[in-house]
């Protein structure tokens, strides 16, 4: 099912698929190109595709002639599933695959593919991209290891307002062993990452291939609350996604 939005500058579509039998909702962005690369784009834990940093790097990658596709994982968003109970690295790197196929299948778009993840979305790229060939990958503020994530308390499941709850023991993980096989990555990280420790970056950077690259934000935070880190986020990671997918990284 797709629906075409007209409030951009560039055509932007809602398509629906599937997903372990999950129903999944994604905004794909496309630019003025003939059957342009992809990017796939993969939010945070608690958060969902309308980050706003994620939009912007989608619109700047159509400047540069890439789509962009902005899922909501299950259980989140526009997306089916009850948060509590379909959360975990696994499925949502299924969630990923999945969009990957549905790419990859479209008449519209071109064969390679990127992928961006932020916080918990880079690490479900970073797992996806050590089973799978991507053309270019770039995370920020992305863990490797789930020893941060602590549970949060139940909650009435009327509340609408409560945030999700969170079960750690669903959300184990720990991609150290895997990082040895990623490669066309740019890693950004925040110095000062309250959730998760800017070690995390220099762990992936040094495991990972060549072509590499990492940026660290002095000061920045989890969040990337300084808009000059934002502003510069931006061109720096739609960049390297040009690069790599037009085979130039």
């Amino acid at each position: 099912m797709n629906t075409t939005e007209s409030q951009s500058k560039f055509p932007v579509q809602k398509i629906a698929f599937l997903s372990d039998g999950l129903r999944l909702s994604g905004t794909l962005h496309l630019p003025k190109a003939h059957r342009p690369p992809v990017v796939i784009g993969c939010h945070g834990l608690m958060s969902d595709s309308n980050s706003p940093k994620q939009i912007a790097l989608a619109r700047q990658c159509n400047q540069y002639g890439l789509a962009f596709l902005r899922i909501d994982h299950r259980g989140c968003g526009a997306s089916e599933g009850l948060f509590s109970e379909v959360t975990s690295l696994e499925a949502r790197s299924n969630d990923l695959i999945a969009a990957i196929h549905v790419m990859k299948n479209r008449t519209d778009v071109g064969k390679p593919i990127g992928l961006f993840g932020s916080s918990l979305g880079g690490t479900v790229c970073l797992a996806v991209a050590a089973r799978y060939e991507v053309a270019a990958l770039v995370t920020f503020a992305a863990p490797i290891r789930s020893d941060f994530i602590r549970p949060t308390p139940d909650r009435d499941p009327e509340d609408r307002a409560a945030p999700p709850v969170i079960n750690p023991s669903r959300l184990h993980f720990d991609l150290t062993p895997a990082l040895k096989r990623i490669k066309s990555i740019h890693v950004l990280h925040g110095q000062a990452d309250e959730v998760v420790p800017v070690a995390h970056a220099h762990e992936i950077f040094a495991a990972a291939g060549e072509p590499k690259k990492l940026t660290i934000q002095l000061g920045g935070d989890h969040r990337m609350s300084n808009p000059v880190y934002q502003k510069a986020f931006i061109q720096q990671a739609a960049g390297w996604l040009k690069a790599g997918l037009q085979g130039k990284a």
